[in-house]
């Protein structure tokens, strides 16, 4: 039985093992669940013999992971599986379960340097310690070689996956923009189109950098927990009339989280209008409250001398 287990340990290949090395903090590591499958342990047993050997583990040698670099080895090792479907790490964890490379908030993996896997293969009592820690010292040796050799090519690779990554965020905001833009110029919501109506809205709502000003003469505080979705710097004034179902008290929650909303009461206007920042106008063709109840238009008003006539109102 210990024979197959080292012959399976001496098949694995430097280029397999070499899969399982990652570069953090500015060394190459090995996380502790998979030094412990290479070396058939469970990954407990492995850091029990660290910390009973704390002398011989210092930062060189061993370091625990920080949440944030869990995740982007996470996110590594996605982008590695999609091109290597019969990566060793898949191997590596049908051996054992427990042995899973993250395991939530309460356990951080610890990472073992070459010194660090030096000093642990001299520590564990097991017969194919020896050629496993041989197999990882000439895969750690391989791995230096070829970053050494690749090191500017890896370095231009993720100059410019990063102002891809930046086009594409740039891209994606202007689209979206323009998306905005179509959708709120003329619209018409139907009966039973509740949620469309709302989304809309709610989308105006978020476009607002400085100030909110809102007219319509049914507000209630469904109102309210639209306008949560503001940005957090953005001024809201909501004229309405003493037939709104909003409260004092509603107002002062509000703007104790969502700071500032100021409302005044007014019998001047029929119809429902949103400017933002003092420079765009919304027509509504129904209350906010009472968006997708029947059918009704939403049409974006260009015209700035309507815009100042209708704030200086």
């Amino acid at each position: 039985m210990e024979e197959n287990k080292m012959r399976m340990q001496n098949e694995v290949p430097n280029l397999e093992i070499g899969n399982l090395i990652y570069t953090i903090r500015g060394k190459q590591v090995m996380l502790d669940s998979d030094v412990a499958n290479l070396y058939n342990y469970q990954t407990k047993r492995i850091n029990e013999t660290v910390s009973r050997n704390k002398e011989r583990f210092p930062g060189n040698f061993c370091f625990k992971l920080t949440e944030e670099e869990i995740e982007e080895l996470k996110r590594v090792n996605m982008v590695i599986s999609r091109d290597q479907e019969n990566n060793w790490s898949q191997f590596a964890t049908s051996l054992k379960n427990e042995n899973s490379k993250y395991r939530g908030r309460k356990y951080l993996p610890l990472a073992f340097t070459e010194q660090g896997i030096a000093m642990l293969s001299g520590l564990l009592k097991n017969t194919i310690a020896i050629q496993v820690s041989i197999n990882i010292m000439n895969a750690f040796v391989e791995m230096r070689k070829f970053m050494n050799t690749n090191g500017p090519i890896f370095e231009r690779l993720t100059s410019v996956e990063y102002k891809l990554l930046e086009h594409d965020k740039k891209f994606e905001e202007v689209f979206n923009q323009f998306q905005i833009e179509e959708n709120v110029k003329q619209r018409i919501f139907f009966e039973g189109q509740i949620y469309d109506a709302y989304s809309l809205i709610i989308d105006i709502i978020k476009k607002a950098n400085k100030k909110i000003f809102i007219i319509d003469n049914y507000i209630d505080d469904s109102v309210l927990k639209m306008l949560t979705k503001k940005k957090k710097s953005v001024e809201v004034v909501i004229l309405t009339s003493d037939k709104s179902d909003i409260q004092n008290l509603d107002v002062q929650k509000f703007n104790k989280e969502y700071p500032m909303l100021k409302v005044a009461k007014t019998d001047r206007f029929h119809d429902r209008f949103i400017i933002l920042d003092d420079k765009e106008m919304y027509h509504l063709g129904a209350s906010i409250k009472d968006l997708g109840k029947k059918c009704f238009g939403i049409n974006k008003i260009e015209d700035m001398k309507i815009i100042e006539k209708i704030i200086s109102f």
